[in-house]
Formats: structure tokens, C-alpha cells, sequence
């Protein structure tokens, strides 16, 4: 029997076939180093990552893809924008229910004179945008945020606060690890200064891949977070200013970019917009599906078109931990239980310190997976209630 995957918040799988021969041909027929070399095989990798960047950045609505950087994930690119661009008396924004990857290098950077607001979020995840407006000072520099909450899902308006932003001359920077790839995203449209995502989720890429968006003109108040060879002005021992080498070093991950760029061309061929109307599908048909399961709780908005398709819920008597020990032992259902890295989040919702059981659903999920799904939780509920 195969598994029933309910865990692509953490990492998608399947991956699209597309994904895994672009990077099996690669190893197999190119496996040079890019922009190192002049042979046929380098330059054949360097465009290799070029298509990969280009493909991202129409992804994002970006209109040149030197203006994507790639990194190992999209930690990395949130520990380049944070430290990179902050300093001591300059002032943040956050929310409350951020990942660690945005606040454990914000609370590292608040010990070294950054100071640091955290704007609280309801219990559904929504944030007011009063209270992001408020919270700005004559030294705020940044507001850091997430565009969905990987603990709820919740849809953060990231227009609606960059255009808070931009009138008051404050830069926006966005995680959006859980929704590039599944939700239509326009960096321009949308007025966004950073956007940073990770391509082992929605995009479809392999582990170790990742990046971030960076506004023409700003990349210069960033400083990079590494130096060293780039391939490009080599008779310079300083670093290069330009795009996206400044933000690039040492020898890439080609194999992994070319398995991203194949992932977020999949992606691309399927169309997002239709992507969201599956997942937006699949989490209203689970939703119902457990809305009258006794003892069952679900956190977030119930509206699936307000959330991306996650859905973190809790069984009264029982652990999360043990649900998802049980989910997988009994019905080869695989889902994360816990924290999800985000103790705030699980703090504003009130699930601290036990946290929730996560499903999350992809492009390859089905219908028949969730109506397999619903019936185990009823059954674990029912054991639990007699």
C-alpha cells in the first residue's frame, strides 16, 4: 500500500518526473563547474542556471532574473536579508506567527541593538493593519513578514502592508516559503522590496535549493552574508557589486537549480492560478469532511480560500504526537505533529507547548487520499471518546 503524503508544508513529494531527469541528465552529461570554465560543458551549466532563474522570476512577477538570488533555502535567504541589511538603532517589524527562520535571526539581531517589534496576530491568524501601521517608528528600516502561516495557513495581505510601507518609506520583505509556487505572487504589482522562498516546497525542486527576490537598487544597502569566488571579476579581491554576484559564492548547487528550475516549470506549465483552485478544492472537501468529528478542533479560518491547503487540527485526550504516531503506523498517513518551528504562532493560536497535527495538501494529493484521511480521524477520535 502506498502512503498517503500529507506533509508537503515541510517538503513536497512526489516530485514532477520533469524534476528528477533535469537533474540525472545533468549529472549524467554536463556536471560542470558554471562560469568557472570556457568549455562547452561550463557555459552549458551556467545556462542551465539562467533558465532556472528566469523561470523563477516570471514565477514571481519579477522582470529581470539577475534580480533572483539563489541560496541553499530559504533560511539562508532570510539570515541574508536580516543580516545583511540591519543595524544596530534601526527598527523591525515583525508578526506572531512567524517561522524560526525569521525569528530566531531577528531575536540574534535585537541582542546586537536592533530593536524589535512583534505585531500580535488573532487567534485565526489574521493581522490588522492598524497595528502594522502603528507600530511604525522614524527608525523602522524593515518589516519582515510572512504571506501564509505554516502552522494555520493563514493568508497574510502582503499588498495591502507593502503599501502601508512604501508611503512611509519602509522596506517589505516577505517569507513566502509556503505559498511561491501554489499562490499567485507579482513582486511588482504588489510593491514587494525582498521576497524570499524556498524550492523544495510548492516549487517542486529538491532539498538544498532556495532564494530570494531583491528589488533593483536595494541589493546595494544588503550586505552579502558571503564573499569569495564568483567566477566574475577575478582580478579583484573585493567582492562584486553587481547581480547577482554579489550575493553568490563559491561553487552553486547546479544539479539542485537544475531540478528547481525544472520543478518551477512544472509549475508554470500547470499554471498557479489552477494549482490554488485544486488545493483550495481539497482543503474545502477536508474541512467538511471533519467539521462534525467529535472532539476534533481545527485552527484557522474555515473559509479554504482565505489559508493555503494546510489544515492543523488536535483531538481532545490525545497528543498530537500520538495522532500522527497512530496516522502513520494504522493508516500510512504521513503528517508532522508539534511546534512546526513557529512556537509564536502555536503561542497565538494557544496550541503551546503540544502544538497540532499538520496535513498539508499538494498537487498530487487526491480526493480519494482525503476521504481516507477523514474517515482515520473519526476513527481515532470515536476510540478516543468511548
Amino acid at each position: 500500500m502506498d502512503c498517503i503524503y500529507f506533509d508537503n508544508a515541510a517538503t513536497s513529494w512526489p516530485k514532477p518526473e520533469a524534476m528528477i531527469n533535469a537533474m540525472t541528465a545533468f549529472n549524467a552529461h554536463v556536471g560542470a563547474n558554471p562560469g568557472r570554465s570556457g568549455h562547452r560543458l561550463s557555459i552549458e551549466a551556467s545556462r542551465i542556471i539562467f533558465n532556472a532563474r528566469e523561470t523563477v522570476a516570471s514565477l514571481l512577477g519579477a522582470d529581470d532574473p539577475h534580480t533572483v538570488i539563489f541560496t541553499r533555502n530559504a533560511t539562508e535567504g532570510l539570515n541574508t536579508v536580516v543580516r545583511g541589511l540591519l543595524r544596530p538603532g534601526d527598527h523591525v517589524i515583525t508578526s506572531s506567527v512567524e517561522h524560526n527562520s525569521v525569528m530566531r535571526p531577528l531575536r540574534a539581531m535585537e541582542s546586537e541593538g536592533v530593536e524589535l517589534s512583534v505585531v500580535p496576530c488573532s487567534g485565526a491568524g489574521g493581522i490588522s493593519l492598524d497595528d502594522i501601521a502603528a507600530a511604525i517608528r522614524k527608525n523602522t528600516k524593515m518589516i519582515i513578514i510572512t504571506h501564509a502561516s505554516n502552522v494555520i495557513g493563514t493568508i497574510i495581505p502582503i499588498a495591502d502592508i507593502a503599501e502601508i510601507a512604501r508611503k512611509r518609506g519602509v522596506i517589505v520583505c516577505v517569507d513566502a516559503a509556503q505559498t511561491a509556487g501554489s499562490i499567485p505572487i507579482d513582486v511588482l504589482q504588489d510593491n514587494i522590496d525582498i521576497l524570499v522562498f524556498t524550492g523544495h516546497k510548492a516549487l517542486n525542486g529538491p532539498q538544498g535549493t532556495g532564494g530570494f527576490y531583491i528589488r533593483k537598487g536595494l541589493e546595494k544597502q544588503v550586505n552579502p552574508l558571503e564573499r569569495g569566488g564568483t567566477g566574475s571579476g577575478s582580478e579583484f579581491e573585493e567582492q562584486p557589486d553587481f547581480m547577482p554576484d554579489r550575493f553568490e559564492s563559491g561553487t552553486p548547487n547546479t544539479i539542485g537549480i537544475a531540478g528547481l528550475g525544472a520543478g518551477a516549470g512544472y509549475v508554470a506549465a500547470m499554471g498557479i492560478e489552477a494549482i490554488r483552485e485544486k488545493e483550495i478544492a481539497l482543503t474545502r472537501l477536508f474541512l467538511e469532511g471533519i467539521r462534525s468529528i467529535r472532539g476534533v478542533r481545527v485552527y484557522g479560518h474555515t473559509d479554504p480560500t482565505r489559508r493555503t491547503a494546510l489544515v492543523s487540527f488536535t483531538i481532545n485526550g490525545t497528543s498530537p504526537s500520538d495522532i500522527s504516531f497512530d496516522l502513520d503506523e494504522r493508516f500510512n498517513i504521513m503528517s508532522r505533529p508539534g511546534l512546526h518551528c513557529a512556537p509564536s504562532a502555536h503561542r497565538t493560536i494557544g496550541t503551546f507547548p503540544d502544538g497540532t497535527v499538520r496535513f498539508s495538501f499538494g498537487i498530487f494529493t487526491t480526493e480519494e487520499e482525503i476521504m481516507t484521511a477523514i474517515k482515520a480521524i473519526e476513527t481515532l477520535s470515536c476510540e478516543n471518546h468511548k
